[in-house]
């Protein structure tokens, strides 16, 4: 229960500094959809940053969950939001697509820094 809290005060955050930023734009309809939108999406990733806390998961079960996780909430609010054209299959799938490269690059990115950070801790630690 308490992993939940944490995951729900996270996406509580990040969702309220995105609905702050938002009331800035309410008068430019598009621009203030987008960033509530972006506030959804904001909120369910820090709810579901908690799957990487289950320590009794391998990290491969981690990452199919949350994989499936965004690919459940995340995904169908991109195509709804109105900042991709969705008017054929063809369009979806290159939102898709879109979807996994950004999911790839990102995961990618946060591996290589968890690691860098973790050798430079362990190697400060031996140091000392």
């Amino acid at each position: 229960m308490q992993l939940l809290k944490s995951g729900l005060i996270r996406g509580v955050i990040l969702f309220a500094i995105l609905l702050v930023y938002s009331l800035i734009y309410e008068g430019i309809e598009e621009t203030f959809n987008l960033y509530i939108y972006n506030a959804i999406i904001a909120f369910l990733l820090g709810l579901t940053s908690i799957i990487y806390q289950i320590e009794q998961w391998q990290y491969w079960k981690q990452i199919l969950a949350h994989y499936l996780s965004m690919l459940i909430t995340v995904f169908p609010i991109l195509l709804i939001s109105g900042h991709y054209p969705v008017n054929s299959f063809s369009d979806v799938w290159h939102v898709y697509m879109q979807f996994n490269k950004a999911g790839i690059a990102l995961f990618i990115v946060t591996f290589v820094m968890f690691n860098l950070f973790r050798w430079f801790g362990n190697r400060n630690s031996e140091e000392a």
